[in-house]
């Protein structure tokens, strides 16, 4: 059986045409990645360019870079000997504080502050006359007790001072200061009654005090209420 036959010329022509085409597609997405790839390089280039100029600033800003020693390098501990600050006598200016506080003066004028009822009694302004007559009759029990009995004017008015602040700061409320009758001084008068009196005035802890009463060292001592 005889095959038709095809005229192969206008085939091989159809098939140049599209080879041709496919070629200029090819080069030109070539073209396109050479151009792409020459952008990419330029850029990088560019970038390599800035960051040097920037590091090359830096460096003659900083200028000449010189390394640590080992002793000076991260993670080594330096043994610093720091300089001590010079000792403050804290205890020295308390006690010159408190020296200061009790610098209680023998001058000062009592009489008009004292009353002077059935027996010797003071009270702060503020604090009523029902406060003395409890402190007279014993409400508040006596927690402490200076006696005063042999000592020097100097000698008792620091002692009566450290006392009173000491007996303060514990808490106490109710403590008996002994001055004395004077029965065994001259002329058989008291040498600190007056004075102690003073100084209890004088002290801001102190809210009252009266006469102790007779079981209690009577005209010779005093019962102290304070703060």
């Amino acid at each position: 059986m005889l095959q038709p036959s095809f005229p192969r010329q206008k085939s091989e022509k159809s098939l140049l045409i599209r080879d041709l085409k496919d070629l200029k597609l090819v080069r030109r997405e070539l073209e396109m990645r050479a151009r792409l790839e020459a952008q990419r390089l330029a850029a990088l280039q560019a970038a390599a360019a800035l960051a040097r100029a920037e590091k090359e600033l830096f460096s003659r800003a900083v200028g000449r870079v010189v390394a640590l020693p080992p002793q000076h390098r991260p993670g080594h501990r330096a043994s610093l000997e720091r300089a001590r600050p010079a000792p403050i006598a804290e205890q020295l200016r308390l006690d010159e504080m408190a020296v200061m506080q009790e610098a209680l003066s023998d001058e000062f004028d009592v009489e008009t502050l004292l009353h002077t009822d059935e027996t010797l009694s003071f009270r702060r302004p503020g604090i009523g006359p029902d406060v003395v007559r409890k402190l007279r009759r014993g409400n508040w029990s006596i927690q402490r007790q200076l006696d005063l009995h042999g000592f020097r004017r100097e000698d008792a008015r620091n002692a009566l001072g450290a006392f009173i602040r000491e007996a303060n700061k514990a808490g106490l409320r109710c403590v008996r200061v002994v001055h004395g009758k004077g029965l065994g001084s001259p002329g058989k008068m008291p040498v600190l009654k007056g004075r102690v009196q003073s100084w209890l005035i004088q002290k801001q802890e102190v809210l009252a005090f009266v006469q102790a009463r007779p079981a209690e060292g009577g005209a010779g001592a005093l019962v102290v209420l304070l703060v």
